[in-house]
Parts: C-alpha cells; structure tokens; sequence
C-alpha cells in the first residue's frame, strides 16, 4: 500500500510484489526472529492491452521509515497481547513477556535462554553464554544513513539497492537472506571439549567467537527449529503464485515442444517442432549443485 500510494495510485490501480525470507537465528546461533523482503522498488499498472507498465518508487527517507517502524511496532505489540504472549505493565506503560505458570514447557525455555544468550541445559544453566573478545577496531557507523529507521528496539533498514541488470549482485542478496543458520566452516572443537563458533563479523564490543557446552550448543539448535509445516518463504502481491500477473513479471524460458498428431493427419510427414514460451524450473540434481557449487 505504502509504495502505491507513493507512486500516486489507488489500491485498484496497481499493483506491487515483494519476497520474505522468516530467520530465526542471529549470528552467534541465538534465536533471533526478523524478516528479509526484497521489494520491487514500483509498481505495476494493468494497460488497456492487459500489458502491465513499471511505475519506479523514490527510495524511503529515515523520516517514512520511522513512522513505518512505528507502526509495524504497534501492531505487532497489539497482535502479542491479544495472543496472550505478552501482559501490559500498567504502570510503566510497556509490554512484558507473560510468563507460562505450566511447568515442563522445555521448547519455550530453550527458545527463551536462546533470546538471552543465557545457557539452557546443564550444570550452568541460566549463566550468560561465554565469549571471546578483542579490542574493537574503530569504524564509521553502519547505521549513519537516511535509510534506516529504528523505534523502541525494533528497526528498518532499506538501504540496500539492485539496478537493472545488477544479477550477480541480486544473487549475492538472494544467497545471504536464504543462508542457513550454522557455517560448518567457523565451527570447530576445543581440547577442553567445548563448541566454539567464530563470528562472520565481530560485535561493536570486541565478541569474536561464542562458546558453549556441548548439551548447550544442541539446545541452543534445538531452539533455532521452527514448528513443523512452516513456510519460512512468502511471496506477496504480483509475484504470488496465484497472481494473475506472475506471468508477465516471472522470466520464461523458451522449451522447444514438438507437435502431437495421429496418423492420419501425420500422413507420414514429420511436423517440425514449434518453440512455445513454458516454464522450465531447474530439477533437483541442478539445485543441489547449484546449491553446494555456491557453499564451496
């Protein structure tokens, strides 16, 4: 709505389309929910033909952004409190975590230790997850630009772009919202036997590598699982499979299909293959290498 209304049409008038990728997991393997959207920066508008036409949308400003944040933050609070996840502290005029009085709720636990970067499982549970720091190097600050918004600890940031064209970087973008939770590659075992996973980037603070006790790093993964029969990837507006414009925003490839005739009319003569503009999806043995061709 918010890109229609900018691109100076009315909800009937255009359409747009996005992509969400759901992840669970921060980078030190905490559990930690937030969204990635790759959003057409336009819409579309039906022409008289039944063509669609791109209208290009202006980047957000921090001043769009803050009043997004803020009304995703209301809403969301809104729905937690109605689903009775959440109480609201009448006094202080904030919403804190309703706890379960039902006892034995494991997943709830090792969910909520994950969020805290406290240690689930074992003789030290409840204590805060150990980390290796170094002395910060001083760099400018990421979060220094107009595309960001950020409101009572939740944030917006839209300040990642793809020109026309741009594939590899798209790419690029595509792999890093769809990574999976655990790098194999920054795991490794200590001679005392504990699990120690290094950092892609080091916190603001010096944290290079968290390390856990073994029973701790399974219920630490344990946590990062989500329930059975979610879609962790959405499709929204034009680019949903059932939108009636998929075709036209979805590149096809061109198949050759051979013609099918009975005898009779074949009358012994071979018809020539006609080329037709159908979709081709890539088979599983093509995914799979693509996939670990990426991972290598």
């Amino acid at each position: 709505m918010y890109l229609i209304n900018k691109a100076g049409f009315k909800i009937s008038q255009a359409h747009t389309g996005a992509v969400t990728l759901i992840q669970r997991f921060g980078s030190a393997l905490n559990l930690n929910l937030h969204f990635h959207v790759l959003f057409i920066d336009g819409v579309f508008s039906p022409k008289n033909n039944g063509n669609l036409r791109f209208h290009r949308v202006n980047a957000p400003t921090s001043k769009e952004l803050n009043a997004l944040v803020a009304t995703i933050s209301e809403r969301v609070a809104r729905y937690l409190e109605r689903q009775g996840w959440l109480a609201r502290d009448e006094q202080s005029d904030h919403l804190t975590l309703a706890l379960d009085d039902e006892e034995g709720n494991t997943m709830q636990q090792l969910q909520g230790h994950s969020i805290t970067y406290r240690i689930a499982m074992g003789p030290h549970a409840g204590r805060k997850v150990l980390t290796l720091q170094t002395i910060p190097a001083w760099e400018e600050d990421d979060y220094g630009t107009d595309q960001l918004g950020r409101i009572g600890g939740f944030s917006l940031h839209a300040g990642v772009a793809v020109n026309t064209r741009e594939r590899k970087k798209l790419e690029r973008i595509c792999r890093y919202i769809s990574r999976p939770a655990l790098s194999e590659a920054r795991l490794e075992l200590t001679d005392q036997g504990m699990v120690r996973y290094a950092l892609k980037t080091a916190y603001r603070d010096g944290t290079t590598h968290v390390v856990f006790e073994p029973l701790d790093f399974m219920a630490k993964l344990a946590a990062l699982v989500p329930r059975p029969r979610t879609n962790l990837t959405r499709f929204h507006g034009v680019l949903a499979p059932n939108s009636r414009y998929r075709e036209q925003i979805i590149p096809t490839r061109s198949v050759k299909v051979k013609k099918t005739t009975t005898d009779e009319e074949a009358d012994g003569r071979e018809e020539p293959d006609q080329t037709a503009a159908k979709r081709k999806g890539m088979c599983w043995a093509q995914r799979l290498k693509r996939v670990f061709n990426g991972a290598a």
